[in-house]
This record gives structure tokens, sequence and C-alpha cells, in this order.
């Protein structure tokens, strides 16, 4: 009689957990892919990052644990109070349970706040700013791609080592140009070398004229661009007009991608150093995913793409292993579990919610060293996650003891 007890307690105890554990709470996992879609920041990510978390959802099979999958989306303009908006009325109104890739650091703080109030995951593949994963962490937060200390380790480190000992800063004027800057000047100056100036412009900016007359006129080895997108590629093509780099001056793209190459052409881009943590030629698994992608969308990944895919799947795989929806549950399970995917061989989440894995040290190529389209990329080195991005314990983040 024990013996049937016993065994028929351990079939009610197989058969009850799934019942009680394996569920979503309103029979659908909304993920909601917030950017810029129309400004300097939209091929960036825009509308890419949207098209990459759709492939995410269908190679996922567009249901987990019984429950339909949808991805929506929003331009945010790269205005915070109207992406705090939009993130407040998808939580309380829209049923949304996620939002990602939030390009811009002042948005993706805001929206990383809101979403801390409303016990809501948020994973960041577009902002730079360590903050998100520093002072102003969240429990919920997550941040994929890169960041400024990883930037500044790549690309300033390098350009240093290699003589560009001394630097002007074109920084944009808001929390990521900030950043960007501070954490490429600490490894400046931790490698011996020197900051003789810098001088902060709008987002969106169109003339130039004035930030790179001071560069010019610092004498500073290195004229290091701490700003992204259309604002970076302006500032590239102006300062050719004035003969910077025709004049001995080197120009460190801070943030830079694929994308960003491809929209200002290899004749002007060719010879900058510049970081990512993913490049469409790298391997097969890489090539593989990077040519599914450019048939749906006509261009080929750069690493805020591809890092949207690669969360999309995390946060659905941790979804499915947690078996609920859960908040505090799902974010326990990103954070156990490796990532290993195309975008990341070797990542692993810390508890701050930084996503580490290895970042690559790339030199723009020649037009004649350009085998065919998209092959824009030298890889000059590797640079491994724990050297790239700081650890938990020393980011500032107060949730990490």
């Amino acid at each position: 009689m024990t013996r049937y007890f016993a065994a028929a307690a351990a079939a009610a105890a197989i058969i009850a957990t799934p019942a009680l554990a394996q569920s979503v709470s309103d029979g659908k996992v909304k993920i909601g892919i917030l950017n810029d879609q129309s400004g300097v920041y939209a091929d960036f990510g825009g509308l890419g990052s949207v098209e990459a978390a759709k492939m995410a959802v269908e190679d996922f099979g567009g249901k987990v644990l019984d429950a339909s999958i949808e991805v929506v989306s929003a331009d945010h303009q790269n205005k915070a109070d109207i992406a705090s908006n939009i993130a407040r009325q998808w939580y309380d109104t829209e049923q949304v349970d996620s939002i990602m890739e939030l390009t811009t650091s002042s948005v993706a703080l805001a929206v990383q706040a809101l979403s801390q109030e409303k016990k809501k995951i948020d994973l960041v593949t577009g902002a730079a700013t360590t903050d998100l994963t520093g002072k102003a962490c969240s429990p919920y937060g997550f941040h994929w791609a890169y960041d400024t200390h990883a930037l500044a380790v790549g690309t300033g480190g390098a350009l240093v080592e290699a003589g560009g000992d001394s630097w002007f800063f074109l920084t944009a004027d808001y929390a990521f140009g900030y950043s960007l800057e501070d954490n490429t000047a600490g490894i400046v100056k931790e490698k011996g070398g020197t900051v003789v100036g810098a001088v902060k412009h709008p987002l969106a900016t169109t003339d130039f004229s004035s930030f790179l007359l001071q560069a010019q006129s610092s004498g500073a080895k290195v004229v290091g661009l701490a700003n992204a997108g259309l604002d970076t590629q302006n500032a590239i093509k102006q300062a050719a007009e004035f003969g910077i780099t025709a004049g001995g001056q080197k120009l460190a793209a801070l943030l830079f991608t694929l994308a960003e190459v491809h929209g200002l052409g290899l004749e002007t881009a060719q010879g900058l150093t510049l970081t990512e943590s993913f490049y469409w030629d790298r391997n097969d698994a890489s090539r593989e995913w990077s040519n599914r992608y450019k048939e749906r969308t006509g261009k080929m990944p750069n690493m805020i793409q591809a890092a949207t895919y690669s969360g999309v799947l995390h946060y659905l795989n941790a979804i499915k292993t947690a078996g609920t929806d859960e908040t505090e549950a799902v974010a326990a399970k990103m954070k156990e579990t490796p990532v290993k995917d195309m975008f990341a061989e070797n990542g692993k989440v810390l508890a701050n919610g930084r996503m580490v894995s290895d970042v690559y040290l790339m030199e723009v190529k020649a037009p004649a060293d350009s085998k065919g389209e998209w092959d824009y990329y030298t890889v000059k080195a590797t640079i491994p996650g724990d050297q790239a991005y700081l650890a938990a314990d020393k980011s500032g983040c107060p949730l990490v003891k």
C-alpha cells in the first residue's frame, strides 16, 4: 500500500508540474521593437532590426508553450518622451511583454526605467551607454551587441597602441556621446595618451565645419568621432573636404557599423578602424543567417540587427525553459543560460544583465581589396568578451553585491 501511494504521488507530481508551470498568462507573447525608423539611426537598426526579430520568431517556430508570438514595432524618433509614451501604452493597453532594440541611449534609459517599474523585460541592442548595466541597471534589463566600454577598448586601445597618443573628440550631445567620450578618454589615458580637447554637437547635425576646424587646429593625432549613424557619415565626408586626414590626422569612428560603411562607400571609408561584435562573413553560421537576412531586406546585417535576432531567440528560449512568461522566472533563465548562436559562440549574461561575447577590431578595406558586394572588413583582432566589457562587480550596478 505504501509503495502504491508513493508511486501515485510521484505520478501526480509529474502530471501536475507542467499544468502549474508551463503556461503563458494571456495566450500570447508580444515583443515590441522600438527604435529609430526615420532619422539618423534608421539604417543603424531601423526596420532591419524589426525584420531580424521576425526571423527569430519564425526560426523558433512561431509559438512558445502553445502561445502565439507576435512582433510589433514603432518609431521613437530619437525622443525619450515619445519612446516612454509608446512603451507605456504597449505595456498598459496592448499587452506587450518585452521591449527590445531601443536605439539611442536617452531612449533606452527612459524605457528601461519604465520597464523596471512595470516589471517587464527590456533588451537593448541599439544603445551604447554603460549606464544601462551600471548605475541605471535593472533586474529585468539586458544589454546585447556592444557598449561604450567595448568600443573604447577596441578602437581606442588599438589606435593608441598604433601611435595615436593624442586625441580630440567630436561628441554627440547626449548620454551616448558623453559615455563614449568618457570611456575612450579613459582607455587613451590608461595607455599613456592624452586628450587635448573636445567639442559637443547636436544630434542630427548637417554642418560639422566649426567642430572640425576646432579638431584640426588642436593638432591631435586622432580625431575621435563619439557619434553614430548619419552624424558619423557626415562628419567623415566633411573631414575629407577640410583635408583633415590628408593633413596627417586620423579619424576614429568610435561607433561605426557595416550599414554606415555601405552608406559612405569604400572610397571614402577605406582605412577606418572600427569595432563590431558581428561580421556577416566571419564563419559559416554568420554567412548562412546573413544571406537569409539579405534575401528579406536587400542588405547584409550589422551587429545591432544580428544582436536583435539573438536577443529575441534568447528571450523565447528562456520562456520555454522556465515554463512560463512570468518576468522574474524568465529573467533568471536569461541570466543562467549561455548564449550560443550565429551572433555569439561563447556568450554569457552577467548578473547586471550585460551579455558578454567576443568583439572584433576591423579595418575597412580599400576598394581594390574588396572581392565583392559587402566584402568590407579585414578582421584585425578578436578581443575576448571578458576584456571588452566591464565585470559586473566593477560596473557600478547597485544590484551586484
